[in-house]
Order: C-alpha cells, then structure tokens, then sequence
C-alpha cells in the first residue's frame, strides 16, 4: 500500500518513521522548511523502542503524483482544514482517510469533506514531541495506534492496513468499536490534559495532593455526564477505571496540550474542552471544573497573539 503522512512531526513522523522502516511506501506531505530540514538531516526517531534514521520521500501541497491508498492525517485539529485543503488531490476512489486527531469533531468534517466511504476511525496513545533540530523524541512505553471501520466492519481495507502494520514496531490494534475507543480516548486526553494545564504541573504532583486527586475525580464526573447526555457509546465503570488508569501513569507524564504550552505552541482547546462546553450549554448542565479548564486555556491563547 502507498501510504501519505501529512506532516513530519511528533506524532506522523514517529508513525510514518516506522511504516517505512519496515520496509512500506511511505510518502511525507510537508511543507517548505520541514522538506529542506529533512533533506539535510533525514527522519531522526530518537526512541525507547529503537532509534532509526533514514531519508525520507516527501512533497510540497500541490507536487502532482498518483493518488495514495491510505493517507494518514495527523496533524493538531486547529491545522485540520489546511490538512483538508492540502490533501485533496491526493484523494483518489479508493483512498481511506486515517485520522488520529484527539476528540471528535473532526470525523464529521473529514466525512463531509470527503464522503462518508473514505473515513475510517483512528487514534494513537504516545508521548513523542520535536525538540529544536526536527528530531522526532519519543519517550513512552505506549506507542500504540488503534484503528476500524466506523461501522464496525471488518473489511477488505482495514485488513490490509493490518497487514501493513504488521512486521513494524507500532503496537497497532483493528478495532471492532473504534466508535467507543474513540470516545473513551476524547475522555481520557480532556481530562488529562485539562488538569495538566490548569496546574502547569505533571500529574504526579498533582495526584499527590489529595485535592488534586479529588479535582480529578469531579472533572471526570463532568465530563462523563455531558457525554453519556448525548448517548456517547461509553463502557459501565468508565469512571472508576479512567481514574485508575491516570493513577497508574508515570510520576513525570505531561499532556501533549501541557508540552505546547510550555514551548508557547498553539493549543485545541475548541476541539476539546469548548465542544464539551457546548453541550454543557445546550444540555444546561453545571460543569465548573471543566469552565475553570477552558478559561485558563482561552487566556492562554489570547497571551499568546
């Protein structure tokens, strides 16, 4: 399969990086700066499962070539419709859209974009980021990508991509309810990285105060509420085994929103906390946490212009 990374960055870098160590087609859409950087230095992966080095095939938005088989988007949600404009001649028949974009919002999107057919579910659990020479970091045990059809269907295509997977060193999963993986994921990145942010803190410290670990608990309880109000597809217990699960994490684990902010990076607090809110606000429910949350994250983004 020929394969489109849009982007070179933490997340398609490291992804895309491995695809091609194992040996697939795998084509970087980038732009100007990150081309030529990459054409002096090449992809460097510095990480805890092997570290690669190679040079990688890109092209600039507009570059004429065949369309791709498989085109895997992950860029930040603020960058989606430049993403959109820019992957649209690549976009063929039989081309599946992969995204692995935090939330949710943006499946709706890319299916009215594209057409329903050329979308299917994806996300990815990974602390990677790009420190100032372009090098991809990546420094978590987690390096898994999870990805189905959003009907469910174990199809042709799908099991394709599986196969593609398949040999590399992507802890990969095709989901059978990418639907309920996707929202279980919306829940545990707005709570993690909400909290991080509002604290400036990883979450260790903060599960060391115990009103820290009570905040936590209250904003999953917020958050839960507004999604179970509009009939997410969410598992019984969620509450119980989210907390239990951000318990469990590493003393030093930051959000990748926590690391954006620290390097004065643009932020998704619309695509995350402000949907939640806007159901909050439709639903009439008090979710003072998660307001907390959304401010702090507004204020941010004003300082930042």
């Amino acid at each position: 399969m020929r394969f489109l990374v849009v982007g070179a960055g933490a997340v398609g870098g490291y992804f895309g990086g491995r695809l091609q160590e194992k040996g697939e087609d795998v084509t970087f859409l980038v732009r100007e700066g990150r081309k030529k950087q990459l054409e002096k230095t090449g992809l460097v992966i510095e990480s805890v499962h092997g570290n690669v080095t190679f040079k990688p095939k890109t092209i600039l938005a507009g570059e004429e070539v065949e369309a791709f088989d498989v085109i895997l988007l992950s860029t930040k949600a603020y960058h989606l419709e430049g993403a959109m404009e820019g992957i649209k001649p690549y976009v063929g028949q039989e081309t599946v859209i992969l995204p692995l974009l935090n939330g949710i919002l943006h499946i709706d999107r890319l299916k009215e974009t594209f057409g329903e057919e050329r979308v299917i579910g994806g996300l990815c659990f990974i602390e990677t980021t790009l420190d100032q020479t372009g090098k991809v970091i990546q420094t978590s045990a987690k390096h898994d990508l999870v990805f189905g059809e959003l009907s469910s269907e174990r199809s042709v295509r799908v099991l394709k991509i599986e196969d593609a997977f398949s040999g590399s060193k992507i802890e990969y999963r095709l989901s059978e309810n990418i639907n309920q993986d996707l929202w279980n994921k919306y829940l545990f990145i707005s709570t993690m990285s909400g909290i991080t942010t509002l604290m400036r803190a990883p979450i260790g410290p903060i599960l060391e105060q115990p009103s820290g670990r009570a905040t936590i608990s209250l904003l999953i309880e917020e958050i839960v509420s507004l999604m179970k109000r509009i009939e997410a597809p969410l598992p019984e217990n969620i509450e119980t085994q989210l907390l239990k699960q951000i318990e469990g994490l590493g003393y030093s684990m930051k959000s990748s929103m926590q690391r954006d902010m620290e390097k004065l990076l643009p932020v998704e607090a619309d695509h995350l906390h402000g949907y939640l809110l806007e159901i909050a606000k439709k639903e009439q429910i008090s979710v003072p946490i998660l307001e907390a949350i959304y401010t702090n994250l507004k204020v941010y983004e004003k300082d930042l212009r």
